[in-house]
């Protein structure tokens, strides 16, 4: 299944763990380089670097690439980052890049490419780069950039040495225009200057979801992939770097051929994952020459272990009433999650579904066989048809159990002509690529599936998520929060699945994407096992009035969360999570009244009560919590793949959405967390025969009364891994009592304290409360 393996050419040795650092301007590589003394300390194999190429000056993430031929000179340059590849190898540790091949910044003024094309128009030699549909409106390309309307902002214009200029914007002229009055001098460009919100319809470019400063990059071309991948090719054969996490993959035309393309360029030595998002039991597709996923369904698996569920089941109901008709029309996350995708696909990809409906329009004109279906009704059919793909996309094979019969006669359903409907079926056919191989046939099928991603994007993690929030644990990408809990019997078969199938595969819990860090997510999952707690505490702060009732559930349960009042911190938070609901306000077309009663409600409520010490009974959970997250830490740390550790994340680490969580790294003191990572991770490199592809994934049962609790499973015959669920019910039940827990045959000794020693045996099975008498969780290995 994986293209890198321990042996190859390189002789690169597989990760055993990760460490992510986001880089920027105020943490540049000297900064890392600085860190890799006490990151090599930690244990883990490889820092795993946010991207490096040159981005927009004063990017905080670097996503927003504007050339790839060269290193960013704002962390350090190339220079830079070979000595911090030089130093990291002298203390034993690889480099894993992230790497953009989707987008680029759709910048005029620092991405190279897109000016030459501005300047040039269709006839240059970089239009190949971008997904431009010239034939649409008026044949130029559509730059929503400016910040009101031309009339009100052209007088503000300037043009001097081929250049026009327009708050600290800058756009090239085409050859020969430089001297033409101002309305035939804009007339006369390659592209159409206009105010930001024609995006919405108008747009007539490949962008990044509905982000119009990202545009994207057709690196199906081998021309294209060439050109953007030489510089990272380069490192890759020069030893600077050792693995790669590839960005959106989704947002590909072709994702199967370029991960082909790029195993061929990187020869094999790279540890290459994807960040795939997988929904439900949808499994990586097999024939992909990569180790694996970034890890978010690890982190669903986890985070659902620690869930309770008939308690998330009563939490659910309690939010229903609670929240009422100011949530999202009965409460329900299904009908939530279609709602959201209808919004979607008709309001902010509107400008997509509009470009896949003058395709399919183009093709059945084009076929005899296909001529005299409507714009109209291809338009509905690609738009019924997108909301009921259950997953991001389709890729070159298993279509058809994405885009089924069944969907497609939910499809028909929306027609009220049945003779109209047939459209569906064209369209369903396109997408499937089942009507032609021409171009156009080739492209529609790329962007219907392109569309499909983008469109689960923004419905579900970015709206829906926002929307939906009895749990907001559950709500992370990959997420289920309609089925928020996995059982112990389905976490021990996916990660059966993952040593068999995927065993180098990336693991995570907190990533610079994550809503909320693990810890976080911890305290706000003890919820499922206190529901009517939960209610009693909102309760106590119903005296601090709110904007509306949903509101207050959510920025409460972030607040109990996050666990300390900062309304500085939680406030952004809590104004991002109802601008991407759009329930009452939105980025676009924001309620400046609203948005001004949600900062004086955190101000006045969440960011000023302590709510974890509020109440006796809120107060009792913290150990439940401590738990939770120790438990979540030693799973991931030592179940199938490679675990990435988050910046901060080897100590307890309580963070929001971006941007709150991508601070840059500063190193805080110690506390258990970091004892028990230090010992995960030095195991893992003293064994790497056990927590490798060999080493296999064996669960362990308990007996006794309090057995469900328990979760345990051994790594080859080495290591063992046993931690506590669920730890409130457990206490409301009694507690372990005779619950045992039968060890392989041997000697265990107790690597979390370096003194307890365990004799296995299925005779002499060792008591559960004298296993976890010190901690909530146990590491053991074979003495």
């Amino acid at each position: 299944m994986t293209s890198f393996s321990p042996g190859s050419s390189s002789e690169r040795a597989l990760p055993s763990a990760t460490y992510r650092l986001q880089l920027q301007p105020e943490f540049p590589f000297a900064a890392a380089e600085r860190a890799v003394p006490h990151l090599a300390a930690l244990g883990v194999s490889h820092l795993h670097l946010s991207p490096v190429l040159e981005a927009v000056p004063g990017s905080t993430h670097g996503y927003d690439v504007t050339d790839h031929r060269s290193v960013r000179a704002e962390l350090g340059g190339e220079e830079g980052l070979r000595a911090l590849a030089a130093t990291a190898r002298a203390h034993g540790l690889g480099l894993v890049l992230d790497l953009v091949p989707n987008h680029m910044a759709a910048s005029p003024r620092h991405n190279h490419a897109l000016r030459e094309v501005l300047r040039e128009g269709p006839g240059s030699p970089y239009a190949r780069w971008f997904d431009i549909d010239w034939a649409a409106g008026d044949g130029r390309m559509l730059l929503p950039v400016l910040p009101a309307r031309l009339s009100e902002v052209r007088d503000r214009m300037r043009v001097t040495d081929g250049v026009l200029a327009l708050d600290g914007q800058e756009f090239p002229l085409r050859a020969g225009t430089e001297d033409l009055p101002p309305d035939e001098l804009l007339d006369a460009q390659w592209y159409r200057l206009s105010w930001w919100r024609l995006a919405r319809t108008e747009l007539n470019y490949r962008r990044f979801f509905t982000i119009s400063d990202l545009i994207g990059v057709r690196v199906e071309d081998p021309e294209v992939f060439a050109a953007t991948h030489a510089k990272i090719v380069e490192l890759v054969a020069d030893g600077v770097v050792d693995g790669l996490r590839i960005d959106h993959p989704d947002g590909l035309a072709d994702p199967e051929g370029y991960l082909e393309r790029l195993d061929q360029a990187t020869g094999g030595r790279c540890w290459i994952v994807v960040e795939k998002i997988l929904t439900g039991t949808e499994p990586l597709p097999a024939s992909w020459p990569v180790a694996g996923t970034t890890g978010y369904d690890a982190l669903r698996h986890i985070d659902g272990l620690f869930t309770d569920a008939p308690g998330a089941d009563e939490l659910a109901d309690i939010y229903r009433e609670f929240a009422g008709r100011a949530g999202d029309r009965g409460g329900y996350w299904e009908a939530t999650a279609r709602r959201a995708a209808y919004k979607v696909v008709t309001h902010e990809l509107a400008a997509e579904t509009a470009a896949l409906t003058r395709l399919a329009d183009r093709i059945c004109t084009a076929d005899p066989r296909l001529r005299d279906h409507a714009p109209w009704a291809l338009h509905t059919a690609i738009r019924e048809l997108l909301v009921r793909v259950p997953v991001y996309r389709t890729y070159r094979t298993g279509g058809e159990q994405v885009l089924t019969p069944e969907a497609a006669r939910g499809a028909k359903a929306a027609f009220a002509v049945p003779e109209e409907a047939t459209a569906v079926d064209v369209v369903r056919d396109l997408a499937l690529g089942t009507l032609g191989d021409g171009p156009e046939h080739r492209a529609f099928q790329a962007r219907f599936a392109q569309t499909s991603s983008a469109l689960r994007a923004k419905s579900v993690e970015d709206t829906a998520f926002y929307r939906y929030t009895p749990l907001l644990s559950a709500n992370e990408v990959g997420g289920d929060p309609g089925r928020p809990a996995v059982t112990p019997d389905e976490f021990h078969a996916f990660c059966a699945r993952l040593a068999r199938d995927w065993p180098a595969t990336g693991t995570v819990l907190t990533t610079h994407d994550t809503k909320r860090s693990a810890d976080v997510r911890a305290g706000i999952a003890v919820l499922s096992q206190c529901p009517r707690r939960w209610a009693e505490l909102l309760e106590e702060v119903a005296g601090v009035p709110a904007p509306d009732p949903h509101l207050a559930w959510t920025a409460w349960q972030t607040a109990f969360g996050f666990g300390t009042p900062d309304p500085d911190r939680l406030g952004p938070a809590v104004l991002k999570s109802v601008r991407e609901a759009g329930l009452h306000t939105s980025w676009t077309e924001p309620d400046p009244a609203y948005e001004r009663a949600v900062t004086e409600f955190v101000a006045a409520g969440p960011g000023r009560i302590p709510l974890r010490t509020a109440s006796e009974s809120a107060f009792a959970l913290e150990p439940h919590i401590r738990a939770h997250a120790l438990g979540a830490a030693l799973v991931q740390l030592t179940m199938p793949g490679v675990p990435e550790l988050y910046q901060n994340t080897e100590r307890e680490y309580r963070a929001l959405v971006d941007p709150d969580n991508r601070a840059p790294f500063a190193r805080g003191p110690d506390d258990d967390k970091t004892a028990l990572v230090r010992a995960a991770l030095r195991l893992r490199r003293e064994h790497p025969d056990a927590f490798g592809p060999g080493g296999g994934y064996h669960p362990l049962a308990a007996t006794g009364p309090a057995a469900p609790h328990c979760l345990a499973f051994r790594r080859a015959d080495r290591v063992l891994t046993a931690v506590t669920r669920l730890p409130l019910r457990l206490a409301e039940a009694g507690g372990w009592q005779d619950t045992a827990l039968a060890l392989p045959d041997g000697r265990w000794l107790d690597v979390l304290d370096g003194v307890r020693e365990f004799t296995g045996g299925a005779d002499t099975p060792v008591k559960l409360a004298e296993l976890f008498e010190a901690r909530p969780v146990a590491l053991l290995a074979r003495a």
